[in-house]
């Protein structure tokens, strides 16, 4: 009798054992347990540590309730500036309502991550090259908004999203970066014309300054002389004379001297009139006579080359005491 007692009791301590070891359960911290009793929700939502269920009538689900790092696979597509672009992103969520999750949705997981990836599309689709680049801060806001509306429902919250990274063609990458160089280009010459402007400023005002004292510069002279003797090298330097260079410029300026101007080329004479021809004179004699050939009671004064003078013919008759009448 003893004995049958003794194996009741372990048998009965058996029974319990096997209903406590398939009844007994244990959730995580970071879990929380979703009991579903002959198919239907239980309202009581399993905290951590030890709990018991009914072996065979009901069922617990875990849910993890801590933030989940989802990568969502590249995806590729055109900007709103016809820009081909890859780009990847990565979700960080996590379950507010375990009961939503379990019950709204089959696989929360997949749900967020194809969700994510459509969404993705839509941004690149609506958003140019430069605000992918640059502006990140923006669409990830944006991003995240679409993907916690439909979230909210499934007991998911969107914690954050980030685009994580961009991939461009090698063609836009080698315009880019002649872009970037160019505008680099830019930036040094502007900033060079700048140095050079300041410089030449304060050039203007040393040289200024060193005009009203004339010895400023062989001190300045001086100063050079011993940065360039400090270096141990075979350079030498030959002062030249400051007042000499000032003599040479003003001897420069000055020129040499002028040649003597050439006299003034007189004016030719005037051209002399041409004289008219005087009227032919009729000759007394074509031979001349002297005067003792002359017939007797002609004047001896009196020769055929007598003329009247301020003419140039034969003398009037009656004039000079030659008579009237043929010769």
């Amino acid at each position: 009798m003893v004995e049958e007692l003794v194996v009741a009791a372990v048998a009965a301590g058996s029974v319990c054992a096997l209903y406590v070891a398939s009844a007994a359960r244990v959730v995580k911290q970071y879990e929380r347990g979703v009991v579903l009793r002959l198919g239907r929700l239980r309202d009581e939502i399993r905290p951590p540590g030890f709990t018991m269920i009914v072996p065979g009538v009901d069922r617990l689900r875990k849910v993890n309730m801590q933030i989940v790092t989802m990568p969502v696979p590249a995806q590729e597509g055109i900007t709103r500036d016809n820009v081909t672009v890859r780009v990847d992103a990565v979700v960080y969520f996590k379950v507010v309502d375990p009961a939503e999750a379990v019950i709204q949705v089959e696989d929360y997981r997949f749900a967020v991550s194809q969700m994510a990836q459509t969404s993705l599309r839509s941004i690149i689709g609506k958003s140019d090259l430069d605000d992918l680049l640059s502006n990140r801060e923006k669409l990830n806001q944006g991003l995240e908004l679409m993907l916690d509306s439909p979230a909210i429902g499934w007991g998911v919250h969107i914690d954050r999203v980030e685009i994580k990274d961009v991939s461009l063609p090698e063609t836009m990458k080698r315009s880019m970066s002649r872009q970037a160089e160019a505008e680099r280009e830019r930036r040094a010459r502007v900033i060079n014309a700048d140095a050079e402007l300041l410089a030449s400023k304060k050039l203007a005002e040393a040289a200024a300054t060193m005009s009203e004292q004339p010895s400023a510069l062989q001190l300045r002279l001086l100063q050079t002389i011993v940065a360039v003797a400090a270096e141990k090298n075979s350079t030498l330097v030959l002062p030249f004379p400051v007042e000499l260079l000032r003599f040479l410029e003003r001897s420069a300026q000055q020129g040499p001297p002028a040649p003597a101007a050439p006299p003034a080329p007189q004016p030719a004479p005037p051209p002399p009139e041409p004289v008219p021809p005087a009227p032919e004179s009729v000759p007394l004699d074509p031979s001349p006579t002297p005067d003792a050939a002359l017939p007797p009671g002609f004047p001896q004064s009196v020769r055929a080359d007598d003329e009247t003078p301020g003419t140039g013919g034969p003398p009037e008759p009656g004039a000079g005491g030659i008579p009237p009448g043929p010769v």
